[in-house]
């Protein structure tokens, strides 16, 4: 008898000693898992983090502006100066002489044909009288002292008619155009030397008023 209730005890025990047993494990086996998965972490993602910058390029372009004029201006340019002249005529003739608007025309001696410089002179005067049409011009023929009275006479008229062919071959009005001689009479340089002389050999332009 006693036997037999020692032998069911030992058995007892063994369950109840299996029974923790397995709990024990089970309790284990739980507690294992979270540990396993913690350990299974995935791997922590790199991001390349890219430190070099491009430096900003500051692209200026320099483009001259260009200003458009507004539609509705007006402009007001100056039209051309009218030149007011002298109404006097002797004050206009020093006028016109002084800046070469008129100029006379010089020649050798005992000639009446025109060199280079006395055409440019007579040429300067053709630009003056065109585009004032409203005078009329004395073309004055002259000579130095040398000759008689009677050739020095001729001879200063063919300069100055000389002189008026060349103005109306550069299209001044004939008509706007009057000659004399003077000869040796009215002498420009007093002296008898080449200075004096050459002054004195010319045709003399004189604007003597208006048509």
């Amino acid at each position: 008898m006693i036997v037999m209730i020692a032998g069911g005890v030992e058995r007892s025990m063994k369950n109840t000693m299996m029974k923790s047993f397995t709990i024990g494990m089970i309790l284990v086996s739980v507690a294992l898992v979270p540990a396993c998965r913690s350990s299974r972490k995935a791997k922590p993602t790199t991001t390349a983090t890219v430190t070099d910058t491009v430096p900003e390029v500051s692209a200026t372009t320099t483009q001259e502006a260009v200003v458009q004029p507004p539609t509705d201006f007006v402009r007001t340019d100056p039209g051309p100066t009218v030149e007011e002249l002298p109404r006097d005529v002797d004050a206009l003739n020093r006028y016109v002489h002084e800046r070469g608007y008129i100029r006379d025309a010089f020649f050798g001696y005992d000639e009446s044909t025109l060199s280079a410089d006395a055409q440019a002179a007579l040429t300067s005067s053709a630009n003056w009288l065109r585009t004032n049409p409203q005078y009329a011009l004395l073309i004055e023929g002259h000579t130095d002292e040398r000759g008689t009275e009677q050739y020095n006479l001729a001879l200063g008229d063919r300069r100055a008619n000389t002189a008026r062919q060349f103005l109306t071959a550069l299209g001044i009005d004939g008509s706007r155009l009057r000659t004399v001689s003077y000869g040796e009479e009215r002498p420009f340089a007093q002296g008898s030397n080449e200075s004096a002389w050459s002054q004195n050999r010319r045709a003399h332009l004189v604007i003597v008023g208006t048509r």
